[in-house]
């Protein structure tokens, strides 16, 4: 590396660091991926008495423990009993303590949900009339804090050191084979397991606590690492470990076995086999990312994995054989630098990865968006134009290199003439300069004393041996030098350096903006959450003013029957909710608000405490979205439950429920 150039290099290193430290400082909490959309009781509701029970629903499934959902009294003491459980589709209830006294109680919930994200936050309602609670609810969850700094931190460097290991060795493999013998190169892809191998490995230790306590304490609680073997993410985790181990006997035969093959044939054939194996290992790597993230959940799932694993595969082609490309051209030996045709090879690459990504990253957007507006309207969506406009730049930088690449080829005939050393110029220790050489300090004692000469005193002593092995490390030093300069006189390979440093620095601070987004609720799931909540709110809203006047009864319930749209809100009005014969209407409407036809809905009653039912009603469909009952009998006053079984195919099905006070 040139003196002037190696100080803009650290320079430059420093600046794109500083980048992603504040990149991911400034992130912020991460957004869960599973959101509440409903509650019972409400948030901030007022009720008459006290419910046995509250519930929350969920915009997917979450996984529960123990202390999922727990409730506390004014004076912050734990008023729920038992165990969290499912009760239908993506609600999930525990039960209260009887005869509890007026006041307002808080309701804190802690869970993780499918795409293996924590889900923390809590909210409060009174009995009675509302109170001073010494509860203090915060919005801060289990991810937030040193635990999940430090867990954001290994997803980067787990993705890192992917991206540097597969397109490391893919770029040696397809692009330039004769850098399996090159040092630099070797470090660089064998730095890239290490990295991904240690942050696999943190990342075991970090996840019970991370969707747990959030301690610090608790990172080495084996108990807690047994807990997490047995999740979806423990074993993605286990598999990426397994396929690491498989990872390493490939980049030992490409560094080893391969780099010594000089047979033509029997290099062939050990090409096709290390590729073979490569891409098998690599996307079995890729797959542990995306059988326990966001391509595992959500719309069209199936679809979304192999999408995902040809995404990851495409970024590690381009972004990681674009890191070994920078270090071949500044730290590659001058007897061995890499040639014209390696780029251009690798320029093909690039390009077909670029295409690929624009393929599988357009549907991505528009699983995990859903709409247009999503884009300005959720944190998603900005950070993904964020990504959209790197990519960009890495295309325009990209493209300028590609013109680096075509001069340096056009160029290479003549490159080859200025650096080729006449014959017998080394052997005879001729010390001619070439034109336009800086002279070389050492050029006088160099050419008095060849290799091997004695120096006056016998040959036999050993200080003449010393002297001769350090005259040939000397030459050998200059003529190095010598061939350095010329490479880096070059003025295309000069522009190629420059401008492939320039794409690694913004690749850096793309891959920060990746990792964030990977772990930021979808703008799909935070549109459909609220539009559920305000749906819910302004139902609530109305059905408070009606009951004011006419005593009628209204209760909104999200549900998620798990297959294709599946998801939306439920809807019961009972007029005038009173002993005896009343009036219902049932209606099902989308998360956005658009009433739809579903075909069964069932409704029961049920009074627990005078063990009254169930008592079942079949509403009658009158229009879309829309049935109807009347005479619905109401035998005696209580806390009546409410079950609705809404199926929305033949195989999807689900039962919401929520307690309400009749007569």
């Amino acid at each position: 590396m040139t003196p002037t150039i190696a100080p803009r290099v650290r320079t430059l290193v420093l600046l794109l660091l500083a980048a992603v430290c504040a990149l991911l400082a400034g992130a912020g909490p991460v957004s869960a991926h599973a959101a509440v959309t409903g509650s019972d009781p409400a948030q901030g509701a007022v009720v008459d008495q006290a419910p046995s029970r509250i519930s929350l629903t969920f915009s997917e499934q979450v996984a529960l423990s123990d202390d999922s959902l727990r409730v506390l009294d004014p004076d912050g003491k734990r008023v729920d009993t038992g165990k969290p459980s499912a009760v239908g589709g993506t609600t999930y209830a525990v039960r209260l303590q009887p005869d509890l006294s007026d006041g307002t109680y808080t309701v804190a919930y802690q869970v993780v949900s499918a795409d293996s994200h924590p889900v923390a936050g809590a909210y409060t309602f009174s009995i009675g009339a509302p109170s001073k609670t010494s509860v203090a609810v915060s919005g801060q969850g289990a991810d937030d804090g040193v635990v999940g700094w430090l867990y954001g931190f290994g997803r980067y460097v787990s993705y890192a050191g992917f991206i540097v290991m597969a397109g490391g060795a893919a770029f040696v493999l397809a692009c330039w084979p004769r850098g399996s013998g090159v040092r630099p190169v070797q470090r660089f892809v064998v730095s890239g397991w290490l990295a991904l191998t240690a942050a696999t490995l943190a990342l075991l230790l970090l996840r019970g606590s991370f969707t747990g306590s959030g301690k610090v304490t608790d990172i080495f609680d084996l108990s807690l690492l047994g807990q997490v073997l047995q999740t979806k993410t423990g074993a993605a985790l286990v598999s990426r470990l397994l396929l690491l181990a498989a990872a390493a006997l490939f980049i030992a035969v490409l560094f080893g076995a391969y780099d010594k093959r000089e047979d033509p044939q029997e290099k062939r054939d050990l090409t096709f086999g290390l590729a073979i194996g490569g891409v098998v290992v690599a996307a079995g790597l890729a797959a542990s990312w995306a059988m326990s993230e966001h391509a595992s959940v959500g719309i069209q799932a199936g679809i979304a994995m192999p999408v995902d694993v040809l995404h990851l595969l495409a970024v590690a082609a381009w972004l990681g054989g674009l890191g070994t490309l920078l270090v071949a051209l500044y730290r590659a030996p001058a007897d061995a630098p890499v040639d014209a045709s390696a780029v251009r090879r690798f320029s093909r690459v690039a390009f077909g990865s670029v295409l690929a990504l624009i393929a599988t990253g357009a549907y991505q957007s528009w699983r995990q968006l859903g709409s247009w507006s999503a884009f300005t309207d959720t944190r998603y969506g900005l950070l993904l134009l964020a990504k959209i406009a790197l990519i960009a730049v890495l295309v325009g930088v990209a493209w300028i290199s590609r013109r680096w690449t075509g001069r340096l080829t056009e160029a290479a005939p003549a490159t080859a003439d200025r650096e080729k050393v006449p014959a017998g110029a080394e052997a005879s220790g001729e010390t001619e300069k070439r034109a336009g050489e800086p002279a070389d300090e050492s050029a006088d004692e160099l050419t008095d004393v060849p290799a091997g000469e004695p120096t006056g005193k016998p040959a036999d002593e050993p200080a003449d041996a010393e002297r001769a092995a350090q005259l040939a490390r000397q030459r050998a030093a200059r003529d190095a030098a010598r061939r350095k300069r010329l490479r880096d006189a070059d003025p295309n390979r000069f522009g190629l350096r420059r401008s492939v440093l320039a794409e690694a620095g913004v690749a850096v601070v793309l891959l920060a903006v990746t990792t964030v987004l990977t772990q930021t609720e979808p703008g799909r799931t935070e549109q459909e959450a609220e539009a559920a909540s305000s749906s819910s709110s302004s139902s609530s809203s109305s059905s408070a003013a009606d009951s004011a006047t006419s005593g009628a009864l209204t209760l909104n319930m999200p549900f998620d029957t798990g297959g294709r749209n599946g998801k939306g809100v439920v809807t019961v009005d009972l007029d005038p909710a009173r002993v005896g014969a009343n009036e219902m209407h049932v209606y099902v409407e989308r998360p956005d608000g658009q009433a739809f036809d579903i075909p069964e809905v069932k409704v029961e009653f049920t009074l627990k405490a005078k063990d009254i039912g169930p008592l079942p009603v079949v509403p009658d469909h009158l229009a879309t979205g829309h049935w109807s009952a009347n005479g619905v009998q109401i035998p005696m006053a209580g806390d009546w439950q409410v079950d609705v079984t809404v199926r929305t195919s033949d195989i999807d099905e689900v039962t919401v429920t929520k307690n309400a006070q009749i007569g």
